[in-house]
């Protein structure tokens, strides 16, 4: 299937790529470009750098939004050869240099039941780990536009990183919001996300757009609506805990459903007890 970025604001495109529906941001500066995100796949990784040329020439800079298969196994196919500066969280750019095995493993056993096909190819890809790690916040001259690449705090996981390009009002979220389906709690902090969502809440007005994980771009009013749900989740927990309620039972209540809202305790319950 061809896939196409679709210009969302000045000179800030976003491509959806049909399988998973993760979203991809291409900022075009003068001269230059900035990609977030590079997919799953080799295959998909070149499909990507096809939709990108057809929008501009510019050499890029890759971000990653964070460690997980969906956002970043496409960085050897698009910033290998030529090489070109890989930026991520501290923490992803540790996984991804020290423990690929690792990284492949987990996300071979997520997929493999729903996507065989795609789990083996994500066997078998080989990982290029970011370049240039960042710690809370580094600021880009993306050809003459500044964009802000900041870390919010714990939420999707420990590493996730937001994108903000200012003078197009976008603010690319990652998977800290999701659009069309429950946020993914697997790696997550679920009661300091409501904590990194705040911070995405600074840095929108009512006209912002923010680009989800997955899914369409949102406006601030969804992220402030879904921040509710997380800060609901958080007390659910922190509630169930203290009632020492089994997570089925905080599960029950969650505002993403019971199988979200599963995992989201447990994860919760990990971090009021140091395990997490």
């Amino acid at each position: 299937m061809t896939v196409r970025f679709v210009e969302v604001a000045d000179r800030v495109h976003v491509l959806r790529e049909p399988l998973l529906r993760v979203n991809v941001t291409l900022v075009v500066g003068d001269g230059a470009a900035l990609l977030v995100d590079t997919l799953s796949t080799e295959g998909q990784a070149r499909e990507l750098a096809e939709a990108a040329r057809a929008v501009t020439p510019h050499p890029w800079t890759v971000v990653n939004t964070h460690h997980h298969f969906d956002h970043c196994f496409g960085n050897a196919t698009l910033a290998a050869d030529p090489p070109r500066p890989v930026y991520a969280h501290e923490l992803a750019a540790e996984a991804l240099r020290e423990r690929p095995d690792q990284v492949r493993r987990a996300a071979y056993e997520e997929i493999r039941n729903e996507q065989p096909a795609l789990a083996a190819e994500l066997a078998d890809t080989v990982l290029l780990a970011p370049t240039h790690p960042v710690l809370t916040e580094t600021a880009l001259d993306v050809g003459g536009r500044r964009v802000v690449l900041r870390h919010p705090g714990r939420g999707h996981t420990d590493a996730d990183l937001v994108v903000h390009v200012p003078d197009a009002d976008v603010l690319v979220a990652g998977d800290l919001v999701e659009q069309g389906g429950p946020p993914a709690f697997e790696e997550s902090y679920p009661l300091q996300w409501p904590d990194a969502v705040a911070e995405l809440l600074r840095l929108t007005t009512p006209a912002t757009v923010v680009v989800p994980g997955h899914g369409e771009p949102v406006d601030a009013e969804f992220v402030r609506a879904q921040h509710a749900q997380f800060v609901q989740q958080s007390w659910l927990i922190r509630a169930g805990h203290t009632g020492s309620a089994p997570p089925e039972r905080v599960a029950a209540d969650s505002p993403f459903g019971a199988r979200a809202g599963l995992i989201a305790a447990h994860r919760g319950y990990a971090e009021l007890t140091g395990t997490a």
